[in-house]
């Protein structure tokens, strides 16, 4: 927004009287990649609702860290997967949602002045494909805050969902330095963590607290057709009950290996499954009775949730975890499944329906007697059935309503390349 036109709407007194302002589109900085992820994400989700308003152009993220050859094997993994998303070009994945990997460095190395005014080159290219003159721009990966002179924004939204200089190998202080200048120029910082939004809201220009939403019919479905047929995927067909479940990402700054190894010592006789990407060393757990499945397509995510009896968040003790919200515990709850995890503050609004312990051996005991007692699955579904994702979104549009009026959609047609 304008310096002029920021000074026109401050001095306005009759609220009647307020200009609007128009967008055309909504331009993400990602804090994921389409591609390679998991579809389940706060940006992701919010621009596939929003993306039913407007046409959606999300640039995949251009990353905080350079892939280090520290990394072992992760080192090629990583490399290789975001060549094949460069190569992808700008794509049309759903109806008005549109996917581009931008070519820029990671993290403070897209900050030089050359490579800013690159991306934002590449970024007009594809709006000026898609029709949007007058972008509405979400900000998720805090490196993206480079374009913000160069795209000259009707609104701009900073999605401030973990504690991003934090994150293990990035430029701490760089990124601690565009977060806050992200919270001081956006129109509103959109916060999914209670704990993070006390304790920065007067940092911003204004905030919101909006929590994460859940595909609850899609998980819900999928508990009720294992409940009906008894469907397991095929992967998990010689794995027998009990079956322990962890879905999501294992990484070093989330995960906790260690708690994990000695709960699965503890209960020789479960079966834990394990659904996701992981960024830890080759070999770190080699017990008989967990099984590795690798990630799964969003799609696929409810059927593997569904098929375990009891679902684990085992996560270490840290800043990361203290600030963060996990969109799992909501997909958890809505199949059902009795849930098992260590503390961390979100927790408190699901006190009654889900099993915190602190230290391997309650963790252990917990899991044991949540298989043999259920519990009430349609309580827990009960509780999280209103926060769909379609519900945070008409949250989203009710702050933008303030400022903003969505505009009739525009789209030049489905591009390539």
């Amino acid at each position: 927004m304008s310096e002029n036109r920021l000074r026109r709407l401050e001095s306005e007194t009759e609220p009647d009287n307020v200009p609007s302002l128009n967008f055309d589109g909504v331009v993400c900085f990602g804090g994921v990649d389409w591609w390679y992820h998991n579809r389940g994400h706060y940006d992701l989700q919010m621009m596939r609702e929003l993306s039913g308003k407007v046409p959606v152009l999300y640039v995949n993220s251009i990353g905080m860290r350079a892939p280090s050859l520290r990394e072992g094997p992760m080192f090629g993994t990583r490399v290789l997967r975001k060549l094949k998303s460069l190569a992808r070009g700008l794509r049309q994945v759903r109806p008005n949602f549109f996917v581009y990997s931008a070519r820029t460095p990671p993290g403070a190395a897209a900050s030089k002045p050359v490579m800013a005014r690159f991306l934002a080159y590449q970024t007009r290219r594809c709006m000026k494909k898609l029709g949007m003159q007058r972008p509405l721009l979400w900000i998720a990966c805090p490196p993206a805050g480079t374009v913000l002179d160069h795209l000259n924004p009707e609104v701009i939204v900073y999605q401030r969902t973990d504690r991003m200089e934090r994150f293990h190998g990035v430029d701490h202080d760089y990124i601690a330095a565009m977060d806050r200048m992200l919270k001081a120029r956006a129109d509103f910082t959109v916060f999914c963590a209670r704990a993070l939004y006390d304790a920065e809201r007067s940092t911003c220009r204004d905030a919101l607290f909006l929590d994460h939403g859940v595909d609850f019919q899609r998980f819900a479905e999928a508990a009720e057709n294992h409940r009906n047929s008894g469907y397991i995927p095929e992967d998990m067909t010689h794995i027998p009950s009990p079956r322990i479940g962890f879905i999501g990402g294992i990484d070093g700054h989330t995960f906790d290996a260690e708690l994990f190894i000695d709960v699965v010592d503890r209960l020789p006789a479960h079966q834990f499954v394990m659904v996701g990407a992981s960024s830890l060393p080759d070999g770190w757990c080699d017990r008989e009775n967990v099984h590795f499945l690798g990630q799964k397509d969003y799609d696929a995510v409810p059927a593997y949730m569904a098929a375990c009896d009891v679902l684990i968040m085992p996560w270490n003790q840290n800043e990361w975890i203290e600030a963060c919200n996990p969109v799992k515990l909501k997909e958890y709850l809505a199949v059902g499944r009795p849930v098992v995890s260590t503390p961390f503050p979100e927790l408190s609004s699901y006190a009654d329906l889900v099993t915190v312990c602190r230290d391997a051996g309650a963790f252990a005991d917990a899991v044991d007697e949540a298989f043999v007692n259920q519990g009430d699955s349609h309580l827990r579904q009960k509780r999280v059935q209103a926060h769909t994702w379609m519900h945070k979104a008409s949250e989203i549009t009710k702050k933008l309503d303030d400022s903003a009026n969505l505009a009739p959609s525009n789209l030049a047609g489905p591009a390539s390349g």
